[in-house]
């Protein structure tokens, strides 16, 4: 018999509600703006109620826009923070679907969520450590080692990380509020906007900025080559669409590591090693999916 469980992508634009057994297999999907947490989260237990009922729901796994508190020591674990989402600062979210649903739920980032997903379903090579990059409209970093996905103190947060800006080439003083010019300044899709006036996907391949965005992104390759070491990177979200990044992104790559990590993967292989998520747009979802099915097998 098979297993469904309740999966939710909790974007800051949106929040898709989905019942699922395997990426495979979907039964049932509601997507609504994320406007206000009381109203966002009334909807979202409303759905799950009646799936709940129909299918047998064993978990819920949400994906969520964060940051997040995951300790689950902390009184304020299952809280999206200091998220800049107008309105949802210190918002429980894990707490209110237990209590309204009694049922488990398995709580991480979204891009957390996508590494589990594309560990867990996009690894044809079973490789056992993978970072996984979105770069939309910010840019977050997720890290599986063994198949569990990597906190800390709190959780990575590699669309942070400081790059080296090359300022004739690059004025652009950087879009994010915290750091101005770190790489979720230099490379989300409204940075892109803010610097011509129009959205990155009306942009022309061969536009100087593509060369320049490459060269963020090689770098943040570089550090979590060196940082961790995975086995496999993966680069999505809207700012991948534009597919001419992968190969300016593997040259340069390998011009900054210099020959200095000697391994096959990356000397001979790095277009199978620097890739697309295989699951497309679909690895937010299906992270969701993969976080309810790691707590229910606990």
């Amino acid at each position: 018999m098979m297993k469904y469980y309740g999966a939710i992508e909790a974007g800051g634009t949106k929040f898709v509600c989905s019942v699922a057994a395997d990426p495979e297999n979907y039964v049932s999907e509601i997507r609504f703006p994320t406007t206000t947490p009381e109203e966002t989260l009334t909807r979202t237990v409303e759905f799950f109620r009646e799936q709940k009922e129909k299918y047998h729901l064993s978990a819920i796994g949400v994906s969520c826009f964060g940051p997040l508190d995951l300790d689950k020591k902390s009184p304020t674990y299952g809280y999206i923070t200091t998220t800049p989402k107008v309105g949802w600062g210190f918002t429980e979210v894990v707490g209110v679907l237990e209590r309204e649903l009694d049922l488990p739920v398995g709580f991480d980032t979204d891009v957390n969520g996508a590494a589990l997903a594309e560990y867990k379903w996009g690894n044809p090579k079973g490789v056992n450590s993978l970072v996984y990059y979105t770069i939309g409209t910010g840019v977050g970093a997720g890290v599986v080692i063994g198949g569990v996905p990597v906190h800390g103190l709190v959780h990575p947060e590699g669309g942070h990380i400081l790059v080296r800006q090359d300022k004739e080439q690059d004025p652009y003083d950087g879009f994010c509020t915290y750091h101005g010019n770190c790489l979720e300044g230099l490379c989300c899709g409204p940075s892109i906007q803010a610097r011509f006036g129009k959205p990155a996907q009306e942009l022309p391949e061969d536009h100087p900025i593509w060369k320049i965005i490459a060269g963020y992104l090689a770098q943040a390759c570089v550090s979590q080559i060196c940082q961790i070491s995975p086995e496999k990177i993966v680069l999505g979200g809207g700012v991948m669409e534009q597919k001419q990044l992968f190969p300016l992104i593997h040259q340069e790559v390998l011009r900054l590591l210099n020959n200095y990590v000697k391994h096959p993967m990356i000397l001979e292989h790095i277009d199978e090693y620097i890739t697309p998520p295989a699951l497309g747009n679909r690895s937010g979802a299906c992270g969701a999916i993969a976080l309810a099915q790691a707590l229910d097998s606990q």
